[in-house]
C-alpha cells in the first residue's frame, strides 16, 4: 500500500511539473511590445493599454514629447508609438520606415493670446490687424508652439487660412515641452501660443492667457494622434500589434463612456489637477479609425507650408496597415477610415 501511494505521489509530481512547464513556456511565448506615448491628455488613456491587452505583454513608457516617442520608435527602442499625423508625413518625408496601424484620439489643440491683447474669442481680423500694426511699429509679433506636434499644424493651417504668413508676418518660437508653455506665456516671452491638453486647459484656468480658437478649420481638422509602429514589427510581431490595437479600441470604449476613468488617468500621468482634467476632456475625441483622405490633406497642406520637402501623398496611404483594426473591430477597412 505504501509503495502503491508512493507511486501515485510521483505520478502527480510528475503531471504538475508538465502542467507548470507547459504554462510557463505558453508564458514564455507571449508576444511583447514596448509602447510609447507623449504625457498629453488624449495620449494618456494609452497608460491603460498594459491592463486592456488580450495575449501580449505590453509595456507602456511615457515621453515628455511626440518627437521623443518617434525617435524611439526609429531607434528601435519602442516597437509601437503613439505620435501624429504630422509626425507620419514627417517620417515619410525623411524616407523613414514607418506603419500607421491604427487612430487614437482627435482634438486637443486651442490657441491662447496674452490676456491684455485686444482679441476677442475667433477675431481672426482683428488678430491679422494687430500683426500688422506689431511689424509697422517694428515688433515682432511672437507665436509659439511645440514644433513637430499637432498643435503646430494645426496653428500654422489655420493662420495660413486667415492670411497670416508663419514665415514672414510672425516670428516662430519653438518651446519643445507644453508643460514649459504657460511659463513662457507668464513671462512674456510670447504673444501666442497654440498648445495640448490638458496644458491649454491650465493656462486658461490659471488665467496666465485667454482662449482664441480651436484650430480646427483647415484641412488638417481636428485630426491628432496616430499609432505607428516599423515593417519589421509587423513581420515579426503580428500578434503582438494585434493585441495593442485590440486594447486600444477597448479603451477608446471605455473612455467615452467613463469620463472619471478618462480624468483619473490624466491626473496620475501628468500630476494635474481633477478641474484641469475634466476641463481638457471637453476637447477630445476618442476616435480609432485611420483618416486616409484626411492623412493626404495634412500631407500635402505640409508640402504647401514648406513643412516638408517632398509630396508624401502616395506612402501615405500606402504606409495605412488596416489589418489590425480590422481584426480587432470585425470590420472592413472601407468602415475603419479608408
Amino acid at each position: 500500500m505504501k509503495r502503491l501511494l508512493s507511486r501515485l505521489a510521483v505520478a502527480l509530481a510528475v503531471v504538475a511539473g508538465t502542467a507548470s512547464f507547459a504554462q510557463t513556456g505558453a508564458q514564455a511565448q507571449e508576444p511583447t511590445i514596448k509602447l510609447g506615448y507623449a504625457k498629453c491628455a488624449h495620449c494618456t488613456p494609452l497608460a491603460l493599454v498594459p491592463e486592456y491587452a488580450k495575449g501580449a505583454k505590453v509595456e507602456a513608457i511615457g515621453f515628455n514629447t511626440g518627437n521623443d516617442v518617434l525617435t524611439a520608435l526609429l531607434s528601435k527602442s519602442i516597437d509601437v508609438a503613439q505620435v501624429t499625423y504630422l509626425h507620419y508625413a514627417t517620417a515619410l518625408d525623411k524616407g523613414f520606415d514607418v506603419v500607421a496601424i491604427s487612430g487614437q484620439v482627435e482634438g486637443g489643440s486651442q490657441i491662447v493670446v496674452q490676456n491684455d491683447l485686444p482679441l476677442k474669442e475667433n477675431d481672426w481680423d482683428g488678430l491679422k490687424a494687430l500683426i500688422a500694426k506689431y511689424k509697422a511699429d517694428g515688433k515682432p509679433f511672437r507665436v509659439a508652439a511645440s514644433r513637430g506636434n499637432a498643435q503646430d499644424i494645426h496653428m500654422r493651417g489655420a493662420l495660413a487660412k486667415h492670411g497670416i504668413d508663419v514665415n514672414k508676418d510672425v516670428q516662430f518660437i519653438n518651446i519643445p515641452n507644453p508643460s514649459d508653455h504657460i511659463q513662457a506665456l507668464r513671462r512674456g516671452e510670447v504673444e501666442l501660443i497654440c498648445t495640448v491638453e490638458p496644458f491649454a486647459t491650465q493656462i486658461v484656468q490659471a488665467n496666465a492667457a485667454k482662449l482664441f480658437a480651436y484650430p480646427y478649420d483647415q484641412a488638417a481638422g481636428n485630426l491628432t494622434n496616430l499609432m505607428l509602429t516599423r515593417s519589421d514589427v509587423v513581420a515579426a510581431n503580428p500578434k503582438g500589434l494585434e493585441a495593442t490595437v485590440k486594447a486600444i479600441v477597448d479603451i477608446n470604449g471605455k473612455i467615452s463612456s467613463d469620463k472619471e476613468m478618462w480624468v483619473g488617468v490624466i491626473t496620475k500621468v501628468t500630476g494635474l489637477d481633477k478641474a484641469i482634467a475634466e476641463g481638457a476632456i471637453k476637447n477630445l475625441y476618442p476616435d480609432y479609425f485611420m483618416r486616409r483622405k484626411e492623412a493626404i490633406a495634412i500631407a500635402s497642406m505640409m508640402k504647401d507650408l514648406k513643412y516638408i520637402n517632398n509630396d508624401v501623398s502616395a506612402q501615405v496611404e500606402k504606409n495605412m496597415n488596416y489589418q489590425f483594426l480590422e481584426a480587432a473591430t470585425g470590420k472592413p477597412k472601407t468602415e475603419l477610415g479608408y
